[in-house]
């Protein structure tokens, strides 16, 4: 028996090194969001005896687990297996489960799904039930403390979630935000206010909020450092006038409990009330980003108390989400704040997309917005215009004809009217990935009026001289003249707002040795939000009576917004699988996102999937060639790699139209 018990010792000890004080949620999740509640999630919990585990699960509402059956006996390998991989417990480690004991012994489930027995007064890491499912019952709240603030979330199937947390104090109009001063009892139970946007009548100016999911808490003592999650830091798109981090679309609960990672959320200022800049030498823009900036050294100071690693914080974003992960990349108040970036649709070049990469200065935006809003506020000659412009409902700024949304050159929080490739200026030296959708510009167009091509690309913003080349055919398969007018111009509009200046970006990122790795793609599968539909039917897949779903494998637009759901396996409940592949293709997308995030490499280890019970993901990958960065070797190789079913690598996409366009590979220098 003693060799036994000193094993058993042994082991405990290195269960106090990750579990005390600590409760992680396990949950294997497959993002079948048909079949939500398959896989149940149990809490992990610190070392103790058989009794004082059963008070642990007890102090959460919940009960040590009754028995290892149903699907949990399916799932508990990969749970347990992943705490082995992780260096976390020893292969073999028991955990104890069965609120009943038999005399002096008590059941275990050890990381190879094996029940046993042992002693009940051993030290043992335990499994509780998860029945969190109300933001109301205490029991199933959980208490973060950080540097004197205490902060309430909750739990819930997936991840522990903390909502509308307060980064900043209220901002006072076109004022740069301020670090939070107020209650130090903070109730993250529910999600914020929105900020002030056009179309909505809902929203505040007291908006400086942002939201956690994770799968780890480290309760009241120092969690270390090896035992800490990299964490995923979404800025959300919408033109810089919409949006919030409260959109379902972004719950983090998904990738949280399969990429293993934190997921934050935030909030910033939007279109006037964000981006506002006058020639008065103070008003001087940006307070978006600042605001940004501001919720990033929030999280740096705060996120290792609900689990995430400061030192592995992945800034992301989609299209204006991108634009300010783009300006962060050059920002001296936020570089040295993040780890890597992922820029999702950037927006660069001609029309609509170019101030979303190219900067106005501020004379440049009191000539073109401010005046303006002036004008339409009845402010241009008062004394003081933006004491006169502070007096206007916040709803009526942000619905005038003309408002503020766009970054400036304010030499503070972006110095310079385009990230600074060409080596004149810092940039962060970080890990970066940067992509776009097939056809990101199909969703930034009209359909024409009439077959009159120069009209057509006028419209957009494109050069009339695209109509005389031959690089831009106008097809003839599409049902009538002007829906092949619209496929040239979609590809014109792809080029020139989106592909053409990333493709650059990531070429003169690696030119110039700007990044530790660069990793670039292109998604050729999309699934498109309804809230963002442009051009519908164009950007679905077609419906047919084979295919009421959507056939995926006919031709339509792969459009912007069309990885989102992906991504963040967020796919609702009410829209179907339209083939055998949505949701493999989900799991692979958001494994290979969160491995970035993890790891700095796209391509999910082998290893983890195996122990984390990912057979899908690991068989399709296993099938299909590593994703390559962009390196000096094969830039003008098969630096791409294009995501789609099954995935590939690929040269950069055309080149010679981009030449055209005058956005060649080397235009950023």
């Amino acid at each position: 028996m003693l060799p036994f018990l000193l094993a058993a010792l042994s082991l405990a000890v290195v269960a106090n090194a990750r579990y005390d004080g600590a409760i992680t949620l396990l949950h294997y999740n497959d993002l079948d969001v048909q079949n939500p509640f398959a896989h149940p999630s149990v809490l992990l919990v610190g070392s103790g005896t058989h009794s004082s585990s059963q008070s642990a699960c007890a102090s959460l509402g919940e009960s040590l687990v009754p028995s290892v059956s149903g699907q949990l006996a399916q799932d508990i390998v990969p749970l347990l297996q992943y705490q082995v991989f992780q260096g976390h417990a020893l292969n073999g480690q028991q955990f104890w489960i069965n609120p009943s004991p038999s005399s002096l012994l008590c059941e275990t489930v050890d990381t190879n799904g094996h029940i046993g027995q042992d002693l009940c007064l051993l030290p043992l890491p335990a499994l509780c039930t998860n029945s969190g499912n109300s933001t109301t019952v205490s029991t199933f709240q959980t208490t973060v403390s950080s540097q004197g603030l205490s902060i309430t979330g909750f739990r819930d199937n997936r991840s522990f979630r903390f909502q509308g947390i307060p980064f900043a104090d209220p901002p006072a109009r076109w004022t740069y935000p301020t670090a939070y001063t107020g209650s130090k009892t903070i109730d993250a139970t529910k999600f914020g206010s929105q900020c002030i946007q056009s179309g909505q009548t809902a929203g505040s100016e007291d908006c400086l909020f942002l939201n956690i999911w994770t799968p780890f808490v480290p309760g009241s003592t120092t969690a270390p450092k090896a035992t800490l999650k990299a964490v995923m830091f979404w800025i959300h798109g919408g033109a810089f006038t919409g949006g919030t981090g409260a959109d379902p679309t972004f719950d983090g609960g998904p990738m949280a409990s399969r990429g293993d990672v934190v997921i934050v959320t935030t909030n910033y200022r939007l279109s006037t009330l964000g981006f506002l800049a006058l020639d008065d030498g103070k008003t001087n823009g940006n307070f978006g980003i600042a605001d940004q900036v501001a919720a990033l050294e929030w999280v740096n100071q705060h996120i290792a108390a609900f689990g995430g690693d400061p030192d592995r914080i992945t800034i992301f974003g989609q299209s204006a989400g991108a634009g300010s992960v783009r300006a962060l990349l050059q920002s001296p108040k936020a570089i040295g704040n993040f780890a890597a970036a992922i820029q999702m649709s950037n927006l660069a070049g001609l029309g609509y997309a170019m101030t979303y990469s190219q900067y106005y200065t501020i004379a440049q935006e009191q000539s073109l917005v401010a005046d303006p809003i002036l004008a339409a506020t009845n402010c241009s000659t008062a004394t003081d215009r933006l004491a006169c412009l502070k007096a206007v409902d916040g709803h009526t700024l942000v619905n005038l004809p003309t408002v503020a949304r766009f970054v400036v050159a304010d030499g503070t929080f972006v110095p310079q009217t385009q990230l600074p490739l060409n080596q004149t200026g810092k940039v962060a030296n970080v890990h970066a990935m940067i992509g776009w959708m097939r056809d990101d510009g199909a969703a930034f167009i009209g359909t024409p009026t009439n077959d009159n091509v120069a009209q057509a690309l006028e419209a957009i913003g494109l050069p009339t001289s695209i109509a005389n080349s031959s690089l831009f055919p106008i097809p003839s398969n599409a049902a009538t003249a002007i829906d092949d007018l619209f496929n040239m111009t979609a590809r014109g509009a792809t080029d020139g707002m989106f592909r053409c200046l990333d493709q650059a970006t990531a070429f003169s990122g690696i030119q110039h040795n700007l990044f530790k790795s660069v990793w670039a793609y292109e998604f050729n599968r999309s699934y498109q939000t309804p809230g963002f539909d442009p051009n519908a039917p164009k950007c679905d897949a077609p419906v047919d009576a084979a295919h009421p779903a959507g056939n995926t494998d006919a031709e339509y637009f792969k459009c912007h917004s069309g990885e989102l759901f992906y991504v963040f396996g967020s796919l609702p409940t009410s829209l179907p699988y339209r083939d055998a592949n949505d949701l493999p293709f989900m799991q692979v997308s958001m494994d290979t996102w969160t491995s970035f995030a993890r790891t700095f490499n796209p391509n999910p280890d082998p290893a983890f999937l195996k122990a984390r019970g990912f057979t899908t993901s690991a068989a399709r990958l296993a099938q299909q060639p590593k994703w390559d960065p962009v390196t000096k070797l094969n830039v003008n190789g098969t630096p791409l790699r294009i995501l789609e079913v099954p995935s590939k690598m690929d040269g950069f996409r055309e080149q010679a139209q981009c030449d055209f366009l005058g956005f060649s590979l080397n235009h950023f220098g």
